[in-house]
């Protein structure tokens, strides 16, 4: 067995090869940019070793410098992770020639699977269900378009080196086609170093589900059963499950046989991915194989108990699979949330900066034996970088069934503190409890089809805001109760708190009549209903349990003037809790009118301009490409909101721009 490795890559995905290293007694090496000086994985590794500048294309992924690394830590083997160098046959080849061992599948595996067009001729011959399509390089837009034309829209137009939802964009028709290859070409140059296009039909209503494979250099292959990818933005999975809800066990070893197979068909070993895109009526087509440990790996680890990334170690090392296909045992539900840094409120846009607050939920055995696992590689007051991939965590569930494993979720995505930054959180709490992901009738089309106009944040019912209400009269109460203890009150002359107040929840006033009062919460009516809520929250405490009729409510609390700032099942809310006279008083106010926008074209995110499209004077029409922003490997295209004419472009190719800097103003 190897006695040190180095991984190739950062992030979480740096920090949980080095725990599973860690529990094998196994030393690990650490690689980092300038950016990542002060980064997680820096700090867990045995020794780490400056690699660069923050551009991965200047450090991880120049092969040259993670070979001296190697050179000077004395690593035996190297384990590349996902993305950067993971699906690199010349990385491969490198490691070979150094004597080196590769934790990963041999060097023809990688070839042939990495590449998507070579791929699919392959899973054809091995007898794998395929997608049709123009399995040929794509020269240009003219041709894409008239391919495109050919195959019959919609189509997937995709990086032939691609992966992990860069270099793919859908089209419709032939402006979104001639769009569409330009920026998939630009995006898999700029992550992949490879601009290659071809494309496929796009199946419509699917569902995208994938096998786990390993393999060992003894001839052995087995599937682990599969996940299910469906909910996805951008081409890219958010939402991860094991098994699929929508399985059955006929399908479930069609599948992992035809995965098996190509596996064999390329003499694979190591862990690895077959993904499928399945129909309505459970027809499933090969999409590609990732040669490398996937993101959403975990779910699998949950349901199985194998360890995929000891199992890689081992393989690398020469050993044999002790793991026959019978062995395998699906055990119980388990769910991936991908915490990412970006805007749900802005289309999932990136959002950089520091975090001013990092608090994940504990991890381990929760209520009724569920569990609850998080995999990072960021700590507080850790920098999110605009140079990589905008994940900063996947929390995992398990529970005995898919119902328990998302009620676990929910808890455990209410308990997670995560400030500085915009993030997800809010849209993942909205998922789990969406009734049409609870019932498993999803597909990737699920975010367009449920929020047509984009997340704009989640309502609550009104029973969860009469709870909600409850709760925070209750967290109100005990923060009187403090103000009546202060330092200082004279003997006999303690300050009155009254039992009457007002909780307003958008412009929804609720009064509220407290009895009981106690420092572990109130009795609270509303409308005529009493609640008896129970807490031990003290003031300044940012997060809060709160039992409301003995059902437990995870709040994230932040005092403000009037109330409290309340983030609770994805709802993002200034609750007042107010006196009745106050009460009177808001009523009257007037509303803020937010300032008009219209006239200008913002920057929605942080990033680099990559085009400018039009010019000063153009008339353009609605949905029209107006320009091209990159940020966090992810080009993304602006677009007219409406008819207008361009008076001034304040930005060219070439500029970094801030969040809402101006980039062309409008008649």
């Amino acid at each position: 067995m190897f006695k040190k490795i180095l991984i190739a890559n950062r992030g979480e995905i740096a920090c949980r090869v080095i725990k599973s290293a860690r529990k094998m007694g196994i030393k690990t090496v650490a690689v980092y940019s300038d950016a990542d000086k002060d980064a997680l994985h820096v700090k867990m590794a045995d020794e780490a070793i400056h690699i660069g500048p923050p551009p991965a294309a200047e450090s991880y992924i120049v092969i040259d410098k993670i070979l001296d690394a190697i050179k000077q830590s004395g690593a035996q083997a190297v384990h590349p992770g996902y993305g950067f160098l993971s699906e690199n046959p010349k990385f491969a080849v490198a490691l070979k020639k150094a004597k080196v061992a590769f934790i990963g599948p041999p060097v023809g595996a990688i070839e042939a699977m990495g590449d998507k067009i070579a791929s699919k001729k392959l899973a054809a011959k091995a007898g794998v269900s395929t997608v049709p399509g123009h399995m040929g390089l794509i020269k240009d837009a003219r041709e894409a378009v008239k391919i495109s034309n050919e195959i019959g829209y919609p189509v997937m137009i995709k990086a032939s080196a691609g992966g992990g939802g860069k270099g793919m964009r859908i089209a419709w028709n032939d402006e979104e086609a001639r769009e569409g290859f330009q920026s998939s070409k630009n995006e898999a140059k700029s992550s992949f170093g490879d601009d290659r296009i071809f494309i496929e039909k796009f199946v419509t209503q699917p569902r995208h589900i994938e096998i786990q494979v390993l393999g060992d250099t003894h001839g052995n292959c087995i599937y682990l059963g599969e996940r299910e990818c469906s909910i996805q933005r951008r081409n890219q999975k958010v939402i991860e499950e094991a098994p699929s809800p929508f399985l059955d066990e006929a399908t479930r070893k069609a599948m992992g046989e035809q995965a098996v197979a190509l596996a064999s068909a390329v003499d694979y070993c190591s862990a690895g991915t077959v993904e499928f895109i399945v129909d309505g009526d459970r027809n499933f087509y090969f999409l590609e194989m990732n040669t490398r440990l996937q993101v959403e790996h975990p779910v699998t680890e949950l349901i199985t108990g194998i360890d995929l990334v000891e199992q890689m170690i081992r393989v690398a090392a020469g050993e044999k699979l002790k793991i026959k296909q019978g062995d395998v045992k699906l055990n119980g539900w388990a769910i991936e949330s991908r915490l990412y840094a970006e805007d749900p409120y802005r289309n999932f846009l990136p959002s950089i900066g520091r975090l001013t607050r990092y608090r994940p939920p504990a991890e381990g055995e929760v209520a009724n034996g569920c569990i609850v696992r998080n995999d990072t590689g960021v700590c507080e007051g850790g920098e999110i970088s605009m140079f990589y991939d905008p994940m900063i965590a996947k929390l995992c569930s398990w529970g005995p069934d898919r119902a328990a494993a998302i009620g676990t979720m929910r808890d455990a995505l209410n308990g997670f503190e995560v400030e500085g930054i915009g993030h997800n959180l809010p849209f993942l709490s909205a998922v789990m409890d969406h009734d049409r992901f609870q019932s498993g009738n999803i597909t990737t089309a699920f975010i367009e089809e449920e929020y047509p106009e984009g997340f704009g944040g989640v309502t609550l019912s009104e029973e969860r805001r009469v709870q909600l209400a409850a709760a925070v009269g209750g967290l109100n109460m005990i923060t009187q109760l403090r103000r009546t203890r202060i330092s200082g009150t004279i003997a006999n002359h303690k300050r009155w708190v009254s039992d009457k107040w007002v909780a307003v929840i958008d412009s929804d006033h609720m009064p509220l009549t407290l009895a009981k009062v106690r420092y572990e919460g109130a009795e609270v009516t509303i409308a005529g209903k009493a609640h008896d809520v129970v807490t031990s929250w003290r003031p300044g405490q940012s997060l809060a349990e709160v039992y409301v009729d003995g059902e437990m409510l995870t709040l994230k609390v932040a005092k403000t003037h009037t109330g409290y700032r309340i983030r609770w099942c994805g709802a993002n809310l200034d609750v007042k809790v107010i006196t009745l006279k106050q009460a009177e008083f808001l009523l009257l106010m007037p509303e803020k009118i937010a300032p008009d926008t219209s006239k200008f074209l913002l920057c929605p995110m942080p990033g680099l301009v990559v085009s400018i499209a039009v010019s000063e004077g153009d008339e353009v029409q609605e949905g029209q490409a107006l320009a091209s922003v990159e940020a966090m490997k992810m080009e993304n295209i602006l677009r007219a909101e409406k008819k207008s004419k361009i008076v001034k472009i304040n930005a060219t190719a070439g500029d970094s721009l801030a969040l809402d800097d101006v980039i062309m103003e409008f008649e």
